[in-house]
């Protein structure tokens, strides 16, 4: 199936990415450790910078993920996400053991047409090629890789360095 483009620009970084990226971040030190699953945060903001919902992985549920939180929140709340730029300490998922919907269909599902992004899924537990999956659907997709250290650290436990 051909793709469109990414809205010309949509892959710049806007000055409030960092900041958003930031809360996102944060939220990712609210989970619940597992030896299964990453902790992972997640906010989604509108056009002009407003957070419309946020989330972080096990919120709702030991499968819950980030994303799929904050997407459903989201939804619960009647939103439309088509201008809406979802910022995740960590890759969203392509695919998933456990067999539920993984985050990048939630993401298309939902509209939204920008992924910002701190850390790419280490292979751990599956390949994930949810970035070239979003992108191939003209999903603009932005890494902050400054932030990589940061959602790093409440998988540790994972990764390893502590």
């Amino acid at each position: 199936m051909a793709s469109s483009p990414a809205p010309r620009g949509a892959a710049a970084r806007e000055p409030r990415d960092r900041a958003l990226l930031e809360q996102a971040v944060a939220l990712a030190g609210c989970c619940e450790p597992s030896q299964t699953a990453y902790s992972v945060g997640s906010v989604i903001a509108d056009a002009a910078g407003r957070v419309l919902a946020t989330g972080f992985s096990r919120e709702l549920g030991p499968a819950w993920h980030a994303e799929e939180v904050a997407l459903h929140k989201a939804r619960q709340a009647g939103l439309d996400l088509a201008d809406a730029t979802i910022y995740a300490s960590m890759e969203p998922c392509g695919l998933r053991l456990s067999g539920r919907k993984p985050c990048a269909d939630h993401i298309l599902e939902a509209g939204i047409r920008r992924v910002v992004l701190a850390l790419r899924e280490p292979p751990k537990f599956v390949e994930n090629e949810a970035i070239d999956r979003l992108q191939r659907f003209g999903v603009a997709i932005v890494e902050i890789p400054e932030l990589a250290e940061a959602a790093r650290l409440p998988n540790r436990h994972l990764l390893g360095g502590g």
